[in-house]
């Protein structure tokens, strides 16, 4: 998991408005009433109601990618649910990566979670007029996200065909598109495409010209797959053991789709000119001169117990000026990191970086604690810093006595943000350093706890240097601040104004109650106009530009001080108008021991307020180390809603009780001791509130969850009665299988038996006598969550007799992209839930009839329910 930082989620929302195409349980969509789910189509794969398919198979809404130079941007829709054809591509398992043979692309997205999204449509819109022409771009195209230039001049893309991922370039002001002939891109480690610091050449990984057929398993000579431990101690993440190597021939694999050709495009002429030798080549990053690369290239041996990004690397600089004589200087060489401590960090220097003001000064970072969080020590990393022509020893620059988390640089030469973050406190601290002073000095800008909702200052803004790094903007002394604004109300993104010499704020613009409206990016040079992502529950998301008025004298605590205007740049429409009819309202209540928690609740069409419904809890388990901030409301009521997954189940008459507080409080190294028995106090406080509420049947709620909320799901049916039905999706539940830690837990099994055990409602199959379905994607990738999980809880509850019911998607990963398996799985829960929760019986009256033949007919349901 990343670790937290206040400071570095810096302003991507200027080139990307944070609105993901593909984030799982981030969308929603509905319609009206409901038939019974409809029976199996003839391809073998089942549908949903008319209602929820209708919604299903809407338009989705472009996301808008800004350009640096903000006064254009391209609208770019996604497909949303692609064929059962293209998830089921061939790929081939390579170190943790997963690729597609046939054309060389990603069949994943980085960790491993689904496939990536194709843009399917682009509309280009200059400012000036606010109209959106469409980008004339090839039949079929399979796009990635636009890469824009820093002027917004031009913009290139990949675009995935059936032989090979092409590289396009856009022009940012006519919307006209070409391909870059002779241009294959090997995306397999990322970095495939990068704008040089003139912002008119592109740096590419291209599939080298003459790499000859690829090397295949009947071809390699049959060998056995031999593994060795030298008795050293030492152990490594569960999650390191994705996709892996076995064999000889999986490393000739390895070798083949790995290397690329290193190339400069001439954006404008198309000219391609070669840099160096074809490599395994990982990570590329130009320097601000133009004239440098830090290039990382992946060495043996390799491992078959962990990925690529553990395989030893060397980090190089090569200086380019001279492109048929190419001078390199190696920086460092990283052995294998296969028994990197859980949470920990890999010995020697990591985390490499460019000092944007600076023509070639790279930074990184180095552990003092051997890389392992448990380690008691005074002083976890140092910064280490060195300059062209790197042919000096590396200057210390300081210490720090946490884990360091990056640099914020700003555009004052004396001023750089350097923050460290704390894993065992889940603390991080922000300072304002000067890194060429003799002795830097290291001024505290913030100090608080990284679960900190409501007092978080919020991410400073950055803008674009020419050269295309970002850096802090710094006017007259000052910083700007974009944040989310949580509160008990919900979020209200706000806009700040910090002086630095006093560390006071002065808030220039807050969210309207009534809205969703968040800071982008600065208009021009100026301060006064600015790009916002505004949304409301009736109002789908659009730019608009805000202009800064009068001073308001007596603004209350909190509010912007600063009258403002705005206008829409942007007009996209509402795609599923039917969806409006749904309503949501932020509920706040109290567990029993007092903590403070929240969820939205949703009606389906049509509600009539004073009436009971049946509900379905959605929840995802997140740890905090204090109980002080386990309880802040995130999220807000205002968004424009739309329905995915679980939240399509409003079409078929059921409330949802959504994105439930469920805070699992304790020490981070002791996570999970009181796992379950907060689990089941955060679900009973939730259904009490919503039973209050006089909305929710409270004898017809069920539960459900994904990946680790469906853990949460399988173990609320096994030790609380509190629902009458659950779908777990991409569970693990059995944690002996996930030996060396999970989630946030970073014991091993040897350590805290007791806890895995405790936690993994396998251990409890023959409790757990509530009807559950159980879904998973047959290649799920992540180690924590395989498909044998699935199964195994299966099989255990049927030979105890429980109500279950086993749905493997084929194909699909850990998120479920195709629009056959959505459709399967909304067709699963609406046919579950309405077999188990809406139409069930008073629960006295199902206890009645089960009881005198429970002991006879508990096989026989098992099997009943295994179709």
């Amino acid at each position: 998991m990343p670790y937290p930082s206040v400071i570095f989620r810096l302003a991507t929302a200027a080139l990307v408005v944070a609105v993901s195409a593909q984030s799982a349980f981030a969308q929603q969509t509905p319609a009206a009433t409901i038939p019974a789910a409809a029976q199996p189509a003839v391809s073998g794969y089942s549908q949903p109601s008319k209602a929820i398919l209708d919604v299903m198979l809407a338009p989705s809404l472009p996301i808008p990618v800004v350009a640096p130079s903000t006064d254009r941007a391209l609208l770019v829709t996604y497909q949303e649910y692609p064929s059962i054809a293209r998830v089921a591509t061939p790929f081939l398992r390579l170190a943790g990566v997963r690729v597609e043979p046939a054309n060389r692309s990603r069949h994943d997205t980085p960790g491993g979670y689904g496939i990536p999204a194709c843009a399917t449509h682009f509309d280009l819109v200059q400012f000036a007029d606010s109209v959106a022409r469409p980008v004339a771009l090839p039949a079929g195209v399979c796009a990635t996200r636009a890469h824009w230039s820093v002027d917004g001049k031009r913009f290139a893309f990949e675009n995935v065909t059936a032989h090979s991922v092409d590289l396009w370039v856009g022009d940012g002001v006519t919307g006209a598109v070409h391909r870059i002939p002779g241009v294959q891109l090997n995306p397999m480690f990322g970095d495939e495409l990068n704008w040089m610091p003139d912002q008119t050449t592109l740096l590419v990984k291209r599939v080298p010209a003459h790499s000859g057929p690829a090397p295949t398993a009947a071809e390699a000579v049959e060998s056995p797959s031999i593994q060795e431990s030298d008795g050293r101690r030492g152990q490594s993440s569960t999650y390191e053991a994705r996709d892996t190597l076995n064999s000889a021939s999986d490393e000739a694999q390895f070798d083949y789709y790995a290397t690329s050709q290193l190339a400069l495009v001439d954006a404008g002429t198309g000219k391609v000119t070669p840099l160096g030798a074809p490599a395994l080549y990982d990570g590329l990053a130009p320097a601000p001169d133009g004239r440098h690369l830090l290039v990382t290239t992946i060495q043996r041996p390799y491992s078959y117990v962990t990925t690529a990004e553990r395989f030893p690397h060397d980090y190089t600089v090569w200086d380019i000026s001279n492109r048929s004589h190419i001078a390199t200087r190696l920086i460092t060489s990283r052995p294998l990191a296969d028994r990197v401590p859980v949470a920990g960090v890999p010995l020697g220097p990591r985390s490499f970086s460019w000092r944007p003001t600076e023509p070639a000064t790279l930074i990184w970072a180095e552990a003092l604690d051997g890389g392992d969080w448990n380690v008691d020590v005074p002083e976890r990393d140092k910064v280490m810093m060195l300059k062209a022509p790197f042919d000096a020893a590396p200057r210390e620059v300081t210490r720090l006595h946490q884990r360091y988390a990056g640099f914020a640089w700003t555009s004052q030469p004396d001023l750089e943000l350097l923050s460290e973050y704390d894993h065992n406190r889940h603390w991080q601290r922000t300072f304002m350093v000067d890194v060429d002073a003799p002795q830097v000095t290291q001024h505290l800008l913030w100090d608080m706890s990284s679960d900190e909702l409501y007092a978080d200052p919020g991410t400073p803004v950055t803008k674009p240097l020419p050269n295309g790094f970002r850096v802090v903007r710094v006017e007259n002394g000052a910083i700007f601040l974009d944040g989310d604004g949580a509160s008990p109300a919900g979020n209200r993104p706000f806009l700040d104004r910090l002086v630095l010499t006093t560390l006071k704020t002065e808030r220039l613009f807050r969210s309207d109650k009534a809205a969703l409206e968040r800071f982008v990016a600065f208009t021009g040079d100026g301060t006064q106009s600015f790009l916002t992502w505004h949304q409301t529950p009736n109002d789908p998301p659009n730019l608009f530009v805000r202009t800064l008025g009068t001073q308001v004298g007596d603004a209350p605590e909190g509010e912007a001080r600063y009258a403002s205007s705005s206008t829409a740049l942007t007009h996209l429409a509402d795609p599923t108008p039917v969806v409006r009819q749904i309503k949501k309202r932020l509920v706040r209540y109290k567990r029993a021991d007092g903590l403070d928690l929240s969820f939205t609740l949703y009606t389906p069409p049509g509600y009539q307020e004073g009436t009971r419904v049946p509900a379905i809890l959605y929840a995802y388990p997140l740890d905090y180390a204090d109980a002080a901030t386990a309880g802040q409301v995130s999220g807000s009521e205002q968004t424009f809603t739309r329905l995915r997954d679980y939240r399509l189940m409003l079409l078929a008459g059921y409330a949802i009780i959504d994105n439930v507080s469920f805070p699992v409080i304790g020490d981070p190294k002791r996570a999970y001791d009181t796992y379950n028995e907060q689990l089941v106090a955060d679900a009973k406080a939730a259904v009490d509130e919503a039973v209050r509420l006089g909305v929710v049947d409270p004898d017809r709620i069920g539960v459900t969850g994904h990946s680790h909320g469906a853990l949460m799901t399988a173990n609320l049916l096994a030790h609380s009665d509190l629902f009458r039905a659950g779908v777990a999706t991409s569970g693990s539940y059995n944690k002996t299988l996930t030996p060396f830690g999970f989630q946030n837990e970073r014991r091993s099994v040897w350590q805290a038996q007791d806890v895995y055990l405790k936690v993994s409602p396998f251990f409890y199959a023959d409790k757990l006598k509530t009807p559950l379905l159980i879904v998973h994607g047959e290649d799920d990738a992540n180690p924590g969550t395989t498909p044998l999980q699935a199964t195994l809880l299966y099989e255990a509850l049927r030979g105890n007799g429980g109500t279950t019911r086993l749905v493997m998607l084929p194909h699909e990963p850990h998120w479920y992209t195709a629009l056959e398996s959505n459709e399967q799985l909304a067709y699963e829960m609406q046919r579950w839930f309405d077999r188990y929760v809406k139409n069930a019986p008073p629960r006295a009256a199902a206890a009645q009839s089960a009881a005198p033949a429970a002991d006879a007919s508990g096989a026989k349901a098992g099997a009943a329910h295994a179709e």
